[in-house]
């Protein structure tokens, strides 16, 4: 599982359609709708946030919106109520840059002429869910 914290946009679209199959795994874990992946390390930053749910939502959206630009069709439907006053999760720049590298490895591989596009970007723009605070990759990440 892996839940960017780089916006959708940098994503190729196997990457897009992942991201929104993860997210929604996640938002069943974090509605006690299944039992896999409770524990998982991705999940951290939903689960100590104030109002979980609502912050995968928002999550979800954020995706939503990136795959509505592109012409897809995902459903709406399954991201279920979304709060538009909802406190964003901090993470670190270490992050965003851990996983900004680890894209561009992918993209790479999997898809040259995206990874052309966004090579020379330092530092590209986060989901609009994070808040981008000073810091090294965090705890959770598989280093």
């Amino acid at each position: 599982m892996r839940l960017w914290t780089v916006h959708p946009r940098y994503l190729d679209p196997q990457g897009l359609v992942a991201l929104w199959r993860e997210a929604l795994l996640a938002r069943a874990v974090l509605r006690g709708e299944t039992r896999g992946y409770r524990h998982h390390p991705q999940l951290q930053r939903f689960q100590t946030h104030a109002a979980p749910r609502s912050a995968i939502s928002v999550f979800l959206a954020g995706v939503h919106a990136e795959a509505l630009a592109r012409g897809y069709s995902f459903d709406a439907s399954k991201i279920g109520p979304v709060r538009t006053k909802l406190a964003r999760v901090p993470t670190t720049s270490g992050q965003l840059d851990h996983e900004w590298q680890h894209l561009l490895g992918k993209l790479q591989v999997r898809n040259p002429d995206l990874f052309r596009r966004w090579r020379s970007l330092r530092r590209p723009e986060a989901h609009p869910l994070f808040e981008i605070v000073p810091g090294g990759v965090a705890e959770w990440e598989r280093v």
